[in-house]
């Protein structure tokens, strides 16, 4: 589970953001919100993120989704451009480093391990790049890299069981532009260590979701396990309480087999008959379709005990729908996680739903420089009878200046 997010100089965001999944104190809701990985480790399973348009909401999508993509991704030649943005509104900030950090935990064999991976670079290369665990209070060293004459130079922790001549190939591929991960994924080695991270964040930290995904391709591949298809039909029915059914088809095209979804409908007629009508995605409504394909990306992260981003989660969905989501998956989720951003304040209006440390806001500084900040930052929160009244008269900031 992820712990907290650091990052700086990256799209909107000029100084320094902590982004923490860790609970306070807090016994409200407890049950559904919170999961104590171990002794005084308590994490939270939701963080939802307030702020008006263009105040950096969707940018800490774009950065959640970066360190995914960066440290598998390999680069075709060392001349290509790493794709991470700086800030861009000040003359000194876009020649600088841009930096990221995101402390985790990994449970194996029932024991729970906390990682700290962080990476400082720029488009054309890396200039540090580190991974470390704590098997107890002080960090153990699994790599470290730096870049010392534009050649990269990693070093490896003392506990890392690793030939010299895999560390020698390991540094011989790690061009500039790429990361330890990928270089060591060109390796016909097995690094316990490095591999169990990898996983993690390869295989536990999903693809996000934006308004304009298209969720539809990954949705019908599972409805074909029968497990996964009672699951997506639920939330349908919640969205369309006509559908009755969904299932995949396939038909024969000249560029080759074509996978659909079709959805069958139940209406009932005047006289009491039931009669079934089947229709193609494309006769459905939009939020129908993007309830059919997070469903789908939603039962996944449960699957996994994984962690999903969704920006503008209220994006084709009836405020009672998204509402829906959200209980459901704290009610369901073991060790899974969602950020999500959102301008539905709603949310704030629902006493029994978010815990006040779930709660964060964007805003956007004169300078064009973003910044974020939790609920909790604000004294006296448990006088305020409406925090979704507070919220609205701009108590909080993180709305438009209309």
């Amino acid at each position: 589970m992820i712990a907290e997010i650091r990052f700086k100089n990256m799209f909107s965001f000029r100084d320094e953001v902590l982004l923490s999944f860790e609970a306070d104190r807090s016994k409200d809701m407890e049950s559904y919100h919170v999961v104590e990985l171990d002794e005084g480790v308590r994490l939270l399973k939701v963080a939802v993120v307030y702020g008006a348009n263009a105040s950096g909401k969707s940018n800490i999508i774009k950065v959640c989704d970066f360190i995914r993509s960066f440290i598998a991704y390999t680069p075709l030649n060392k001349l290509e451009q790493i794709y991470v943005v700086p800030f861009l509104l000040d003359r000194t900030s876009r020649n600088q480093l841009s930096e990221y950090s995101v402390s985790f935990y990994i449970r194996n064999n029932g024991k729970v391990a906390r990682y700290v991976y962080s990476v400082i670079l720029d488009r054309s290369h890396v200039a540090k790049e580190n991974l470390v665990y704590y098997p107890g209070q002080q960090p153990a060293v699994i790599f470290e890299r730096n870049t010392e004459n534009n050649i990269s130079v990693i070093k490896f922790g003392q506990k890392i069981k690793v030939s010299q001549a895999v560390k020698d190939e390991i540094i011989l591929k790690c061009l500039p532009n790429m990361s330890v991960f990928a270089a060591y994924m060109q390796v016909n080695t097995h690094i316990g260590e490095i591999e169990e991270v990898l996983q993690y964040l390869t295989n536990q930290v999903m693809p996000a979701v934006i308004p304009v995904s298209s969720l539809g391709l990954y949705a019908e591949e599972s409805i074909k396990e029968e497990s996964a298809k009672d699951y997506i039909l639920k939330y349908l029915q919640e969205a369309d309480f006509n559908i009755s059914n969904i299932a995949s088809k396939e038909h024969e095209t000249k560029n080759g087999e074509s996978h659909y979804t079709m959805y069958q409908h139940k209406v009932s007629s005047d006289c009491g008959v039931d009669d079934y009508y089947e229709f193609p995605e494309l006769f459905e409504s939009d939020g129908t379709v993007r309830t059919f394909g997070l469903a789908a990306q939603i039962q996944n992260i449960l699957e996994k005990n994984a962690f999903l981003a969704i920006d503008e989660i209220e994006s084709s969905l009836h405020p009672k729908l998204m509402e829906y989501i959200i209980e459901r998956f704290l009610k369901e989720s073991e060790e899974a996680q969602l950020l999500l951003t959102t301008h539905y304040d709603g949310l704030l209006g629902e006493d029994d739903l978010l815990r006040k440390d779930n709660i964060w806001f964007t805003e956007k500084n004169p300078d064009g420089s973003s910044v974020v900040y939790p609920l909790t930052d604000f004294k006296g929160l448990n006088r305020i009878s409406s925090l979704q009244k507070a919220y609205k008269f701009g108590k909080f900031g993180a709305v438009p200046n209309l």
